[in-house]
């Protein structure tokens, strides 16, 4: 038994071998994404506000988005008031349904840049080939699957090296170079496996919700947007407001617009709960299109369990849930693939070269 599940473990991580690596390597960088955004391009992603300086009004910054980029409709807003972050505009294209971005002063009601592709800054581009490959729907197809090995490569090497526990301090430098790299390969394996699982798990899940999502609700194509569907007559601030008092505590960091037919406008947000780990999207709202009226009310502290355990799912994969103690960690043993790939790939060549010397020496006496 023990010897299948190794060949396995050594077929799986041949196979994955590369799109593994790539996702290690992709998602260490993300962890300080908004980092590398505000260092990259500051002139975009920074405000200068007061302490007590407020917003400007949501339908005058949302009215100057529209008057300045005609051609486009509104897809979604990422809302900030933490005077140091600007608001982030998502944006659909009329003629081609495809989505762009740009930055928003929240503070003076200023755009800070022209709209770009969602996969036009270098962090974004590293985001869609973490989840994609750069491959739309296929690559969060492949996704899914590499995911699923990635999480049967970590219990797998879990019960392979199960007893390497007993001697998870002990590297033997002075030992053959194949001993040596084994006992790395297993230090690294069993060091990492807790934040492995939980990355595998958390990846894997959106990969598949993607793909689900994409096939059960997107079987037909939706003609093309060139009308907004929400009535002009929507007071964007007032419901902005509103879900202060719709759920209390309430904080709106994320807004959508109603770019399909059955969507109506959606505020995601954060409410106190006490758990570190529920993320700033968990509870949301949900106003009619046409009336403003709300038609929906979802607080994660009324949740039920999966429900609560699949929202810390997003704070467990960026690892930002303590602050820069869990990224530094993140980020580290999130390489960790990469560095199992390398010795994994060591093995693989030294058994092989080891098998071809054995039959040579077979083969010459003869």
């Amino acid at each position: 038994m023990r010897k299948k599940l190794f060949r396995w473990h050594s077929i799986s991580a041949l196979i994955a071998l590369i799109p593994i690596m790539v996702i290690a390597v992709t998602g260490s960088i993300l962890v300080f994404k908004v980092e590398l955004d505000t260092w990259l391009m500051p002139e975009h992603m920074t405000v200068a506000a007061t302490e007590y300086q407020e917003r400007a009004n949501l339908n005058t910054l949302i009215l100057k988005v529209a008057n300045t980029h005609p051609n486009y409709l509104m897809g979604s807003w990422e809302l900030f008031d933490d005077k140091a972050r600007a608001d982030t505009a998502y944006i659909i294209h009329k003629g081609t349904g495809q989505w762009y971005k740009l930055y928003v002063d929240q503070y003076q009601g200023n755009l800070l840049s022209t709209p770009v592709s969602v996969t036009h800054d270098i962090t974004d581009w590293l985001l869609s080939l973490h989840y994609t490959f750069l491959l739309d729907f296929t690559g969060t197809v492949l996704g899914s699957v590499f995911a699923v090995i990635l999480l049967f490569l970590g219990v797998s090497g879990i019960i392979l090296h199960r007893n390497f526990w007993s001697k998870l301090f002990t590297l033997r430098f002075s030992a053959a170079r194949r001993v040596f790299f084994s006992d790395v390969h297993k230090f690294i394996g069993i060091m990492s496996s807790p934040i492995l699982l939980i990355l595998a798990i958390t990846g894997g899940y959106y990969n598949i919700a993607a793909v689900v999502h994409e096939v059960s609700e997107h079987i037909e194509a939706h003609p093309l947007l060139i009308e907004p569907l929400y009535s002009d007559s929507l007071d964007f601030q007032q419901l902005l407001d509103n879900t202060r008092t719709d759920i209390s505590d309430y904080r709106a960091t994320y807004m959508t617009f109603p770019f399909e037919p059955d969507l109506h406008i959606t505020f995601y947000g954060e409410v106190p709960t006490g758990n570190p780990l529920t993320s700033e999207y968990a509870s949301m709202i949900t106003y009619h299109r046409e009336s403003g009226e709300n038609i929906l009310n979802y607080d994660i502290r009324s949740a039920n369990t999966i429900n609560v355990i699949v929202d810390t799912f997003r704070k467990l994969h960026f690892g930002y849930f303590a602050g820069l103690p869990s990224k530094v960690i993140w980020c580290i043993l999130g390489l960790s693939p990469f560095w199992l790939s390398l010795t994994g790939l060591y093995f693989y060549w030294f058994r092989n070269r080891r098998k071809t010397s054995l039959r040579e020496r077979v083969i010459t006496p003869a």
